[in-house]
């Protein structure tokens, strides 16, 4: 009786053993099958943002958006403008007249070239962006409340990753413009809004920013606007 209970408890330690193994063994299997899916997803997020990125830098901006009839666009203003190499110290409050400002003093480095949608958590001060304008950049911005709207933001995104016309030579940036910013408010129901800093033209003593509010998004008007005020008539249009 006794053996036979030795080898009874042997063989019930022998299946567990036999069990355990085996429940290792798929715990371990799954662990790594999980390893690889999440390694792979690692690696298509990236992967489909590439192809999406390389679509849309073929896809013209006209196409993108509202119409520039249907997008409650309204007429350009023209602002006195002043502040040609004015540079001031990082740091310094600068209060615009406009807003958002089509010229004014600004610091001394502008943002990045290369670099054409800011959100809200990456923009840089605007004076930062001021001295963009000063060398032919053509900026939309965008207010609190598109910025709260992830579709819109999504579309603007698109709009500052895809074929720009030949008239910007790639000076275009989109990034937020909030109400602490400073500034008068924005007309009702504007969500959007481009500006531009022009050169002096022949016989003009005095240069001119441009702005124009938008109600919606859209790619048509920024077009037009960007052809209006290419890149080339600014204050200093070879830099940057």
């Amino acid at each position: 009786m006794g053996k036979s209970q030795k080898q009874s408890r042997r063989e019930l330690i022998e299946k567990m053993t036999r069990d355990q193994a085996r429940s290792d063994k798929r715990r371990t299997l799954l662990i790594v099958a999980g390893s690889i899916i999440v390694g792979l997803g690692i690696i298509a997020v990236p992967a489909v943002k590439l192809i999406q990125d390389s679509r849309t830098r073929d896809t013209a901006i006209a196409s993108l958006g509202a119409a520039a009839t249907a997008a409650s666009c309204d007429a350009v203003i023209d602002d006195k403008a002043s502040g040609t190499q004015d540079h001031k110290p990082d740091g310094e409050v600068i209060n615009y007249p406009v807003s958002p400002p089509s010229s004014g003093p600004h610091y001394a480095v502008w943002a990045p070239f290369g670099k054409t949608f800011y959100s809200e958590g990456d923009r840089p001060p605007v004076p930062n962006l001021v001295h963009n304008l000063e060398h032919g950049y053509t900026i939309l911005w965008y207010n609190d409340s598109t910025a709260k709207n992830k579709e819109q933001v999504d579309l603007i995104e698109k709009i500052a990753k895809a074929k720009l016309p030949d008239s910007a030579n790639g000076k275009f940036i989109a990034a937020p413009y909030r109400a602490t910013d400073g500034g008068p408010a924005w007309p009702a129901g504007k969500n959007v809004a481009f500006s531009h800093w022009s050169g002096n033209t022949p016989g003009q003593t005095t240069a001119l920013g441009h702005r124009q509010f938008c109600g919606s998004v859209s790619g048509e008007a920024l077009q037009q606007f960007m052809e209006k005020f290419p890149s080339t008539d600014a204050q200093e249009p070879n830099g940057g």
